[in-house]
Formats: C-alpha cells, sequence, structure tokens
C-alpha cells in the first residue's frame, strides 16, 4: 500500500467515525440522541422537538396525539417535522436545552429555539405549527378549500373581506397572528361567501359541537375578536381530564364555574343539562366545567377546595387571576336558577371569598406552640401586647417536617415568657383574607403594638429564630444564606391539573 492510498485509509476511516448517527423514525417521529440532533436540527427549517421520560404519565398522553399530528403533517406535505428526545438518557441534550420537567417540547425554526406553548391534542400541535411557519390566516380560494379547512379540526375561524386592509380585517389578521390555538382562514371569494351565507366583513367561528357555528356580532376590536373566539371554542360544558386541562386553565377565560359530580350516577346529566340550560349567556366571562369527582386522579382537587365526596354534587367558583379566590354557593340545590343566580351574583361582586378553615381544637393551646386555625389566627396573632412568630406550613412539605423539633424547641424557650407567643398553621386548611401564602414554610413576624410583620429570612436553626424574635424582627430579616422553600405547586394541584 503506498502513501496516498494509506492517507486516504485513514482519511475514510475518520470520515465514517464522526459521521452523525443515522436517524431512525418512529411512528412518524424522528428519534434524536447527541450524534445526530445537530444534524437534524440543521437539515430542518421546521422541527419541534419533544423532550420526555419513558415514565412520565403526561408523555405517554402525548405520544399517539404527536404521532397523529406528524402523520397529518406528512399527509399535508408539509416540511415541518416532530422528533423525540428521551431525556433520562440523552442528559447532555436536556441539560444543553434546559429542560426542567417532562414533557419539554421545543420548536426549532432554522435552528434557532423557541418554547412551544401550544395544546397537547393533534389539532392543536398542527394548529400551532401552521401558525408558526406560515401567514397568520389561511387563503381559502374556494368552497373545496374551505370545506377541507373546516373539516379538518373541531374549531376553525374564518373572516370573510374583500379587502384585506380594511380596520376589521386588520383586527382579525392580528388576533389571528397571536393565537396558536385555533386555525384562521380568510377568503374574498364570491362562492366561498356564498356557500357560507357570509356577508362582507363577516367572522364565523366553525366547531364541531354545540351549535356548529357562531357569527361575531359586536365591535370589531381585536381584544372583542378575542373574547370572541376563546369563548366559542370550548363546549357550553366542557369536561375536565388530561386532554382538556390546559385548554382550561391556560385559556383566556379566568372564572370557571366548577361542577364536582360522579360520572355514571343521576345527577350527573341532571345538572349538567340545568348548567347547560343557562351557560350561554356567559360563555365569554365564565367557563362552565364539569369534574368527575370519582375519579382517583381528581381527589386532590377535592382536597384543594376543602371538600369531601359526602358533598358532591356541589359547585364552586374560581377566579384564577386573584390568588386562585373560590367561592361557594349558599345551597347544594343544583337546578337551572341557582347556578344562574351563582353565577350572575358573582360577576356582579356580591359574593364574599369563600376560605378554608379546620375546626378549633380545644387544646389548641395547650402545648408550647399554639394551634392556630381560621377562627382564632386574628383574635391571637393581632394581640398588641404580644409578639407572635407564626409558622405557615403544608403537611406534605418535607422542609416543614424537617423544622418541627427546631421550632417546639423555640416554643419551649419562650413557653414562660408571657409576652411571646410561638404559633403554627396548616396554610393548605385555613385560608385568611389578609394573608396569602405562596411557598413553605414561611414564618413571620408579628411584633407587639405594630402593625408591620415581618417575614423571617434567616437560617432554620433555633439560634437563628430566637435572635430574631428578641431582636424584635431585626436580626434574620435581611436573607442571610440561600433558605430553599416548597411551592404550593411542589405537592397540591397545578392549575393544569385541577
Amino acid at each position: 500500500m503506498n502513501l496516498i492510498s494509506a492517507f486516504c485509509l485513514i482519511a475514510t476511516a475518520t470520515s465514517l467515525a464522526h459521521a452523525s448517527e443515522e436517524i431512525k423514525v418512529d411512528d412518524g417521529v424522528l428519534v434524536l440522541t447527541k450524534a445526530n440532533f445537530k444534524e437534524a436540527v440543521t437539515d430542518n427549517e421546521f422541527l419541534l422537538v419533544e423532550f420526555y421520560a419513558p415514565w412520565c404519565g403526561h408523555c405517554k398522553a402525548l405520544a399517539p396525539e404527536f404521532a397523529k399530528a406528524a402523520k397529518t403533517l406528512a399527509e399535508q406535505e408539509s416540511t415541518i417535522k416532530l422528533a423525540k428526545v428521551d431525556a433520562t438518557e440523552e442528559t447532555e441534550l436536556a441539560e444543553e436545552h434546559q429542560v426542567r420537567g417532562y414533557p419539554t417540547l421545543k420548536f426549532f425554526r432554522n435552528g434557532i429555539p423557541m418554547d412551544y406553548n401550544g395544546g397537547r391534542q393533534a389539532d392543536d400541535i398542527v394548529s400551532w405549527l401552521s401558525k408558526k411557519t406560515g401567514p397568520p390566516a389561511k387563503e381559502l380560494k374556494t368552497v373545496e378549500e374551505a370545506k377541507e379547512f373546516i373539516d379538518a379540526s373541531n374549531v376553525a375561524v374564518i373572516g370573510f373581506f374583500k379587502d384585506q386592509t380594511s380596520d376589521k380585517a386588520k383586527a382579525f389578521l392580528a388576533v389571528a397572528a397571536n393565537n396558536d390555538d385555533q386555525p384562521f382562514g380568510v377568503t374574498s371569494d364570491d362562492s366561498v361567501f356564498k356557500e357560507h351565507e357570509a356577508e362582507c366583513g363577516s367572522i364565523v367561528l366553525f366547531k364541531k359541537f354545540d351549535e356548529g357555528k357562531v357569527l361575531f356580532d359586536g365591535e370589531a376590536t381585536e381584544q372583542n375578536i378575542k373574547k370572541f373566539v376563546a369563548g366559542n371554542s370550548l363546549p357550553l360544558i366542557v369536561e375536565f381530564n388530561h386532554e382538556t386541562a390546559q385548554k382550561i386553565f391556560g385559556g383566556d377565560i379566568k372564572s370557571h364555574l366548577l361542577l364536582f359530580l360522579n360520572k355514571g350516577e343521576d345527577h350527573f346529566e341532571k345538572v349538567a343539562e340545568a348548567a347547560r340550560a343557562v351557560a350561554k349567556p356567559f360563555k365569554e366571562q365564565v367557563l362552565f366545567v364539569t369534574i368527575d369527582a370519582g375519579e382517583e386522579d381528581h381527589q386532590r382537587i377535592l382536597e384543594f377546595f376543602g371538600m369531601k365526596k359526602e358533598e358532591v354534587p356541589a359547585a364552586r367558583l374560581i377566579k384564577l387571576e386573584e390568588d386562585m379566590a373560590k367561592y361557594k354557593p349558599e345551597s347544594n340545590d343544583l337546578t337551572s336558577e341557582s347556578i344562574k343566580t351563582f353565577v350572575e351574583d358573582f360577576l356582579a361582586g356580591k359574593l364574599k371569598q369563600h376560605l378554608l378553615s379546620q375546626d378549633l381544637p380545644d387544646d389548641w393551646d395547650k402545648e408550647a406552640v399554639k394551634v392556630l386555625v381560621a377562627s382564632n389566627f386574628d383574635s391571637v396573632v393581632f394581640d398588641a401586647d404580644k409578639d407572635v412568630l407564626v409558622e405557615f406550613y403544608a403537611p406534605w412539605c418535607g422542609h416543614c417536617k424537617q423544622l418541627v423539633p427546631i421550632y417546639d424547641k423555640v416554643g419551649e424557650h419562650f413557653k414562660e415568657n408571657k409576652n411571646v407567643v410561638i404559633a403554627k398553621i396548616d396554610a393548605t386548611a385555613n385560608e385568611l383574607e389578609h394573608t396569602k401564602i405562596t411557598s413553605f414554610p414561611t414564618l413571620k413576624l408579628y411584633p407587639k403594638g405594630d402593625n408591620n410583620v415581618i417575614e423571617y429570612n434567616g437560617p432554620r436553626t433555633f439560634e437563628g429564630l430566637t435572635k430574631f424574635i428578641e431582636s424584635g424582627g431585626v436580626d434574620g430579616a435581611g436573607v442571610e444564606e440561600p433558605v430553599e422553600e416548597e411551592t404550593e405547586d411542589d405537592d397540591s394541584p397545578r392549575k393544569d391539573e385541577l
């Protein structure tokens, strides 16, 4: 073998050793690893990548929808590709792309990543990708194109405009550009106008449920059109499940009537029909949702509302915009009239928040650490003659459990001091109108004769806590060292699980 042949052989071997790994395809979805990830991102202008864990329930639920979306895009001869990465195996890739939970979806456009924030159903995925890779509204030039467009999705919105530079058309297209959940179409074709009995300037939402289609009849502003689409894109009564959770809690309508029912029992259809009969006038303001209280996965939701199974059927209203404010009807008699009155009173601001409270134990002040509930909180804590330290805890919180022996020791230390009270309250079972707690444990000092509440941010040690109290809240109010906290989302119902 001469020198040139040997050099060529070495070069070929080196090239093969550094070649990208062949990309496998599983049910229409590209299977990516560290060896072929860069090639896939480089070779595909549009690529949606799912980082998943094999054991993750949400990932398992997404898998068939992801494959269905890939199939739909292939049938449309789209250049958009879908891919997946096992983040538990490809840990370097997961870390590089800041994967902190499963599934995490990233959309790559010409190699530049962005977070995917669309729905988890196949139609939602295709719609979101179409919006990100094309015009905000698809041009519909024939009756056949319009029919295919409407038939392809559960919900489709079409603007009928001869002049797309008109103010109404501009507002419509602006909403379309910022809506990732529903497909938008636009047409100026006379035959499409005639087929759907639409006038110039009409905006029509087509859907495969309830009344079939709805005509927009308000003032044509972006806000009004957006509200119209949001209010009509879900059924009048939405059944809560894994598929609808994100649409319910991630949507624009933040006030929800939750009907807790037992599916299969006589009251289910009766109450659902009663709610459906009055839901239409409220559809752009309040979302009506049924929750199967008998479903094991939904038990944490009942706990979140402080409800027991025996209370079902029952209703609650929740306002997500204001600290998850909850409201309870005066009666559990769920008729059309009572449901209508409940919602009307809520919208009129006539209802008072429903705050959870435990019963006050007879021996609440027996131990060195006093037990507080909602009913005795103010009388104990706002005593002008005492310094009161309160721990707001959650029963499931690991950090709270670690703090117990230290906090009990602090209580014993001040037990004989008539001017100091050490107390605790289960903040998951007792809600206070004036105090909202989002992380656990939270420690607050209520100084005597003073309305200024001081939060403790020092080390969770006996020395740190006693110094905090004895200094009147001076030592420990500033952050002395990083302190881990557990938020309500760590082990309580998240919005997408409610």
